[in-house]
């Protein structure tokens, strides 16, 4: 289990510095994540369900898809093992949470979204670590 737990960390220190879509702040001082909103689970040799459940600033935040967008774009970059990577909104902070969920999972959506130029922009700025 600590090597779950150290993982976690690891995933959390990945996601903490991403920078809000709409504010100068990262995702951490907004608490969109916190360290116990990350949980890992061995699934295999070397292989981890990496589970991640944030909080979106406002219950309509259509930020949100965004803010998805940005933790698995930045995870699926840096993370240094192997890993299956789910993103949720924490349950009942969000009207749309549902289908939300459906859109920051499908690898096909996640892929055309990437490929919008202005989305991908902003994704950029929010995921590139500050100097």
């Amino acid at each position: 289990r600590a090597m779950e737990h150290d993982r976690a960390i690891e995933v959390y220190d990945i996601i903490r510095t991403i920078r809000d879509p709409e504010k100068p702040n990262t995702l951490e001082e907004l608490e969109v994540v916190t360290e116990s909103c990350v949980e890992v689970q061995e699934i295999g040799e070397d292989e981890y369900l990496v589970i991640i459940r944030f909080t979106p600033t406002v219950p309509h935040c259509s930020l949100a898809t965004l803010i998805g967008l940005c933790l698995r774009i930045k995870l699926q970059r840096c993370l240094p093992f192997r890993h299956k990577l789910e993103i949720y909104i924490s349950e009942g902070t969000h009207s749309t949470e549902e289908d939300i969920n459906k859109q920051i999972n499908d690898k096909e959506r996640v892929a055309a979204a990437m490929e919008n130029p202005n989305l991908r922009e902003i994704v950029e700025q929010c995921v590139t670590e500050p100097d």
